[in-house]
């Protein structure tokens, strides 16, 4: 199937979600509906349908969340910081909503990723380089992610790159993947907060990027 036909399929599956009762689990399901569209297109070379979806995904996360998600839910705010990233924002309003529902206070590992993206989307490096040295010895947490996370906030390039590289690497060597839309998006968001630092590896060409 080609990465239009892909698009095509999540859309049908967005609109058809629609006619359902729009609770907080379906809304989630229709976020990753949009965001499977938004990585297909963006893998096509549609810019702009990309950006359309991506920031359609990162509205359905954030009214998931407000429809009553759990507390701990901390997956939403970080999937619509990615979806405005790969669309080319900064991705300030879901970064505000992570800090705003507690993230730098969470216990959890994916509370801490929450709120050291969320530091980095603010421009706010400091905390964010505490919170990414917490991941780095966190059981169950990806290192290299917490590593390139570290790297950003010290706006230390080699170290990122050699991190990023790991990243899409763990990618690369998958499986399994959300909507079963193969792309390295993790990497791809990391490399949107890299680019605006001027530490970007310019990630070698992949069949799971753009």
């Amino acid at each position: 199937m080609t990465w239009p036909e892909q698009a095509q399929t999540a859309i049908a599956r967005y609109e058809s979600g629609e006619t359902r009762e729009a609770d907080q689990r379906q809304l989630t399901q229709l976020g990753n509906a949009a965001w499977a569209a938004g990585l297909c297109l963006l893998m096509a070379a549609d810019v702009e349908g990309a950006r359309e979806w991506l920031r359609r995904a990162a509205a359905r996360y954030r009214e998931s969340w407000d429809a009553g998600a759990p507390a701990d839910s901390w997956g939403r705010p970080i999937a619509a910081m990615k979806a405005l990233l790969l669309a080319g924002d900064r991705a300030v309003e879901p970064a505000h909503w992570a800090l705003d529902a507690g993230a730098a206070q969470a216990e959890s590992p994916i509370g801490r990723y929450a709120a050291a993206l969320a530091l980095l989307v603010l421009d706010d490096d400091e905390p964010a380089a505490r919170h990414a040295a917490v991941l780095q010895s966190a059981d169950g947490f990806p290192r290299d992610v917490a590593d390139a996370l570290a790297g950003l906030a010290a706006h230390d390039g080699a170290a990122y790159r050699e991190a990023v590289e790991s990243v899409l690497r763990s990618f690369e060597e998958r499986e399994d993947f959300l909507e079963d839309v193969p792309v390295a998006d993790t990497a791809l968001a990391l490399e949107a907060l890299a680019a605006r630092r001027g530490l970007a590896s310019g990630l070698r060409q992949s069949p799971r990027l753009p």
